[in-house]
């Protein structure tokens, strides 16, 4: 494979081929900018220079099913780290009055015991989401582990990954093909805190004022984009409920309809997305709503499709944030489904029920897509995004705020401020 490297993607190559090959340390963090040719360089390192292969002795995993598969789209096969290192707890059961075993809905993990002795090396994207505990698990396994992230975007909401703090190397230097897009151009300001001027930048990108963005021509290009980022949860809300009424959806109508656009805003570890148990459903797995329901106590019934799969699930959820502004349950709270499909809280099931039970589970939390927080969105990408610039909002982030809505752009990009 013939490739012509940048000054600094033959450094990163030597200086991983130099770890993997000629030192006992267990990982290596990989940072890159916007435009520096990063995941292209891992690509080539891995098949061309350690001659692993890909999928079997080279592992390409995210934490999220979301970033996921966007490798796999860009050819690459790929899984969730979490179905990498956990299992699903086969010794989770209950046992009935006669001391017969039951099997029960509520699904737990546990770390495996081995992975496959193949394995020689994990890729882990998005390095910057890993949190600490799963990095502790995965570690655990004594596998070669390089984390590749981008230490100019958002820290995770949760606090600072340790990887990011653990840098190797940063690739700064953008690729040829990178220079003359004005996407990676404007990112590059926004990361240097350098000022980001009003106008077009090619057909693809723009700058306006949001005095500017008026009328129809608001509402075609709202309806035009793949996804719109903002900073504060009342522009979030705003903006989605002015899209449901360009769509033609009633004030009156609070639950989903059928086809419109959702964020799951809290991890269920017992949903997976898919038949092979690689994706699952967490915080920020974006997709559509269909067959929706009402039932009791603040929950409905959906079937959820992720929007980089086929498949859909089944999932109750709290329906408090779409009705009064807020949810009516708490994280772990479970729903019960009854023989004549309705839906009830678990603790109202032996007051008001005597129905037989179905199945019980979490009960999800789902928020309006149409527009996102910037936060929600890290890990996605998107072909045509609009930013709304609110990164005044995060004071000392932000820069690394704007960084990150603006690298959610793939194709064309429309900032508003």
């Amino acid at each position: 494979m013939e490739v012509t490297l940048t000054a600094d993607q033959e450094r990163a190559k030597n200086l991983i081929a130099e770890w993997y090959l000629n030192t006992d340390d267990q990982f290596f963090v990989l940072s890159g900018y916007a435009g520096t040719g990063k995941t292209f360089l891992i690509d080539y390192v891995v098949k061309e220079v350690l001659r692993l292969k890909i999928g079997e002795e080279a592992v390409f995993v995210s934490p999220t099913g979301k970033a996921a598969s966007i490798l796999v789209k860009r050819g690459t096969p790929a899984g969730t780290l979490h179905s990498l290192i956990y299992v699903r707890d086969e010794d989770d059961f209950d046992v009935d009055e006669n001391g017969e075993i039951i099997e029960t809905d509520r699904l737990s993990f546990i770390k495996r015991e081995k992975i496959d002795e193949k394995i020689k090396l994990i890729v882990v994207d998005e390095a910057s989401m890993v949190a600490g505990d799963v990095l502790r698990d995965l570690l655990s396994f004594n596998v070669k582990c390089l984390f590749s992230g981008d230490g100019a975007q958002l820290p995770p909401v949760n606090g600072i990954c340790p990887l990011m703090q653990l840098i190797d190397y940063t690739m700064t230097e953008i690729v040829r093909q990178a220079k003359d897009n004005p996407i990676v151009q404007l990112a590059t300001l926004a990361r240097e805190g350098k000022p980001i001027p009003y106008g077009n930048y090619d057909d693809r990108v723009c700058v306006v004022s949001k005095n500017a963005l008026r009328g129809e021509e608001r509402k075609r290009i709202f309806l035009k984009a793949d996804q719109i980022i903002c900073g504060r949860n009342r522009t979030r809300n705003m903006l989605n409920t002015e899209i449901r009424g360009y769509l033609g959806i009633s004030e009156e109508q609070k639950l989903p309809s059928d086809g419109e656009k959702l964020i799951c805003t809290l991890n269920d570890w017992e949903k997976s997305l898919d038949k092979d148990g690689k994706f699952f459903l967490v915080n920020g797995i974006i997709g559509t709503a269909k067959d929706v329901k009402e039932g009791f106590d603040k929950l409905a019934k959906m079937t959820f499709c992720a929007d980089f799969l086929d498949e859909g699930i089944e999932s109750a959820f709290d329906t408090g944030i779409f009705t009064d502004g807020r949810y009516a349950h708490g994280y772990g709270e479970r729903a019960v489904t009854l023989s004549d499909g309705s839906v009830i809280h678990e603790d109202d099931y032996a007051k008001n029920f005597r129905k037989k039970v179905v199945s019980d589970e979490v009960i999800d939390r789902f928020e309006f897509a149409y527009a996102i927080t910037c936060h929600k969105a890290q890990g996605s990408e998107f072909d045509f995004v609009v930013v709304f610039d609110e990164s005044w909002a995060f004071q000392e982030e932000k820069n690394k705020w704007l960084y990150t809505a603006i690298t959610r752009a793939k194709e064309k990009l429309l900032i508003v401020r």
